[in-house]
Order: C-alpha cells, then sequence, then structure tokens
C-alpha cells in the first residue's frame, strides 16, 4: 500500500476559501503515519468549534459558514478526514476501517482542541462526531447535526443509502464534483465542481471516498454496531443543547432528523427543523441557516 500526498498545486484556484492549511501528522496503523490538514480560523482564546464533514467531500464544503460563525465569535476547526480533501490517502480500500477513521478523528481532536468544543457534524462527520460525544459526552457543550445518524444495524438503511453504496462500490463512473452537483438542490459552479474533484486526481486516489460507504454499519455483522450500541448510552443520555436541521430534499438521509432528536435527552424542546430547498448536503444549500442554528444552539449552551 502506497499513502499518496494529493499536489497542492490541485488546490490554486478554488474559489472562496481563502483559509491558511494547518497539518498534524497522524499515525495510521501497520507502521504507516500520514499528514491530516485542517483549518483553524477565529481567535485562538475563542470558543473552539469541530466542523466534520462526511463523504465524498472535505472542508472546503465550510467555506460558506466559516466566515459567518467567526464572526459570531467561534474559533473553527475543520479537519480534512485522512482519504479527503488536502489529507493524505492511503490507496488501499481495504485499510480504511470505521474504527480507524475514529482513531484518526481522535488523534487530531486531543493533540489541537483537547479542551470542552461545540460540534457540527454532516453525513460521516455525524458517523465520527456523534460517536465521540457518545463516548466522552463531557468533552462537548452542544451539537448541531445534519443529515446524519449513528446506525447500529438491524438492516433499516433507506433505499436511496442502498443505492448510492452500490455505486460507489462498482460505477466506473465515479467523479466526485458530479456526485455533489447531484446531491444538492442548488446549482454549483463548474469552479465549485472543479474544488470538490481537486483532491482526487485519479481513481488510487479516492479509495478512501469509495469504502466509505462500504463501512456504514447497517446490517448487524458490521464492524463498528457493538461500539455505536455502546456510544449510544451516552448519545441519549447528553442532556447538554441539541439541534438537528435536516435537507429535506435527501433521499438517503433526510427522514432521520426526527428518529434522531427523538433519542437524546439534549434535544427535548430544541427548535428542529427540516429545511426546504436543501439536499444532503446542507452546507452547499443552506449556510446560514445551519451558521444560525449553530450559534442559537452555542448560546443557548452558555458556550458562545
Amino acid at each position: 500500500m502506497q499513502v499518496l500526498k494529493t499536489d497542492l498545486a490541485r488546490f490554486a484556484d478554488i474559489p472562496d476559501y481563502p483559509f491558511a492549511e494547518n497539518w498534524i501528522t497522524i499515525d495510521l496503523g501497520e507502521g504507516f503515519s500520514g499528514q491530516m490538514h485542517y483549518l483553524d480560523e477565529g481567535p485562538k482564546d475563542a470558543p473552539p468549534l469541530l466542523l466534520f464533514h462526511g463523504e465524498p467531500s472535505w472542508s472546503f464544503l465550510y467555506r460558506k459558514m466559516i466566515p459567518l460563525l467567526v464572526d459570531a465569535g467561534f474559533r473553527c476547526l475543520a479537519p480534512d478526514l485522512i482519504g479527503f480533501g488536502k489529507s493524505d490517502k492511503p490507496d488501499d480500500q481495504a485499510f480504511y476501517s470505521y474504527d480507524r477513521h475514529i482513531s484518526w478523528q481522535k488523534q487530531w481532536r486531543n493533540a489541537v482542541v483537547p479542551q470542552t468544543a461545540a460540534l457540527f457534524c454532516q453525513d460521516w462527520g455525524g458517523l465520527l462526531g456523534l460517536r465521540m460525544v457518545g463516548e466522552e459526552p463531557d468533552r462537548f457543550s452542544c451539537v448541531v447535526a445534519s443529515n446524519t445518524f449513528l446506525p447500529t444495524g438491524g438492516g433499516q438503511a433507506s433505499p436511496g443509502f442502498l443505492a448510492w453504496r452500490e455505486f460507489a462500490r462498482v460505477s466506473p463512473d465515479f467523479v466526485i464534483g458530479d456526485i455533489l452537483q447531484r446531491a444538492t438542490q442548488t446549482e454549483r459552479s463548474a469552479a465549485e465542481v472543479a474544488a470538490y474533484n481537486a483532491p482526487f486526481p485519479d481513481e488510487a486516489s479516492k479509495a478512501g471516498a469509495r469504502a466509505f460507504p462500504q463501512l456504514v454499519p447497517v446490517e448487524d455483522d458490521k464492524p463498528g454496531v457493538a461500539a455505536n450500541k455502546a456510544a449510544w448510552e451516552g448519545l441519549s443520555a447528553f442532556d447538554k443543547p441539541f439541534l438537528t436541521l435536516f435537507g429535506e430534499d435527501d433521499p438517503v438521509l433526510g427522514k432521520a432528523g426526527p428518529l434522531l432528536a427523538g433519542r437524546i435527552k439534549g434535544a427535548e424542546g430544541m427548535p428542529h427543523a427540516m429545511l426546504s430547498i436543501c439536499g444532503h448536503f446542507s452546507q452547499e444549500d443552506r449556510p446560514a441557516e445551519l451558521a444560525q442554528g449553530m450559534i442559537e444552539t452555542a448560546k443557548k449552551a452558555g458556550f458562545l
């Protein structure tokens, strides 16, 4: 296996992404290491907000929200998951696992922002972030979740997800920018589509993106089921403000918002919403509403 480094020249013309690069070395396992890229915007002594992206995007997804959140008083930290964005990319799909992604994300968090933080998560950002909240609830002040869930088997996946998983597994036409375009309700510009393609110059670089849908523990025999069930004990009891803002036009996870909110103590009485004209990548379609929801949730928590 090789750990690929994406040529940073591919990111030279990224629109609306004026953010400084930050890097940390991650122990990937089996003797491999890799560089994880992340954004760190706002005053270092401001309340930290973790922004976790999912599949197959990267921190570019948060470019519209970060200025609003920094203006509100947050320090915004947005990592590119290993295998995505500017971060290094193991080229073997079999090397990726749910537990390894958790380990890589925890290594980053423990080194960069060990103090209590707020969390915004979407898609696989929630499968990672919500698991972390459940395992270490005292390290989080509040949460906003969008188009995500913490699955525990049972075979209850939506037809939309099953179709997506199969597409990611076998389709020869796995063009990341086109996937983002299809999964939003607002039109992406050619430059934005190119920005989502930038991390993936060839098929080998897409190993992480191909692997992610296969790792979702929707069947009982999937790795991650037991750990997620254990994490749900802490997540269900999480009594700090927890808000769900889901895109109603998402065929994969659009109906999961009320299910998620109904299982978490801190979600009781919160102004949950299903956002119209909003697809799976809600940060593209409704960034202002998501940022405002995060701001109000943090204020309710006394964190901002």
